[in-house]
């Protein structure tokens, strides 16, 4: 039987990379959603991956979530922890609500699940964890100090936890996409982009696959020897 892999916000952009190439990896994937019912829908149809809607910041709606992947698909033995949210603001524009938001859709989502999956992990002497942070949580970013203290203390999570998992043979690591070719960065306004792509050596934007093909390394069965680290996928931008 295949390996059980939990993707949140795993539906569209980076995450629906992420879903599609594990599951040509062989694993069995249920891919987490927020709230865009359709992009969902869309999903299941074309790839015939298994989605969820629950809140990854919400506690109790990832307790729900998980138990209900467990009983009705196996417990999971991979996690991708990849949700994630913006709300961008100088911090003097920037309100307690917006920072909530982001703190803990992004980085609270990490202990959420991370909490609810591990002694299951534990247990079965096997785990592959994949917290998804950014660059702007390496180099920081105008306008950002919430999606960078987040994304930052992903990097500082997953060097901890990595200690934990280790004689259980659970790996810990993260990814740091750079600035990738999703719907997010395609609304920035040409001339801004322009200036982005000019700081990027490899001259290009990352894609999605870039950061699926990093996931799929990092959460076989023989990268064992792998944890703790931070993969930083940038094209070469920031060298950390």
């Amino acid at each position: 039987m295949s390996r059980v892999a939990l993707v949140t916000g795993g539906t569209r952009g980076i995450g629906a990379a992420i879903s599609t190439a594990l599951k040509k990896a062989g694993r069995t994937v249920v891919a987490s959603y927020a709230g865009n019912v359709a992009a969902a829908e869309a999903f299941h149809k074309e790839h015939g991956i298994e989605v969820i809607k629950f809140d990854a910041g919400n506690f109790a709606e990832c307790e729900k979530a998980v138990q209900d992947i467990a009983s009705r698909i196996g417990p999971i033995e991979i996690l991708v922890n990849n949700a994630g949210i913006t709300r961008d603001a100088v911090i003097g524009k920037q309100s307690r609500e917006m920072w909530d938001a982001v703190i803990d859709t992004n980085l609270g989502s990490c202990f959420n699940l991370c909490k609810l999956t591990f002694d299951g992990m534990k247990a079965k002497k096997f785990g592959r964890i994949v917290n998804i942070g950014s660059i702007n949580g390496q180099a920081g970013q105008y306008g950002q100090v919430n999606y960078a203290a987040a994304k930052s203390g992903i990097h500082g999570f997953t060097k901890a936890l990595s200690q934990e998992g280790a004689r259980y043979s659970i790996t810990v690591n993260a990814i740091a996409p750079g600035y990738v070719d999703t719907e997010m960065v395609r609304a920035v306004p040409p001339d801004v982009l322009e200036k982005i792509i000019a700081k990027i050596p490899r001259g290009r934007l990352g894609t999605a696959e870039d950061i699926a093909r990093g996931v799929v390394f990092l959460t076989a069965d023989d990268a064992d020897f792998v944890t703790g680290s931070t993969l930083s996928i940038n094209g070469g931008q920031h060298m950390y």
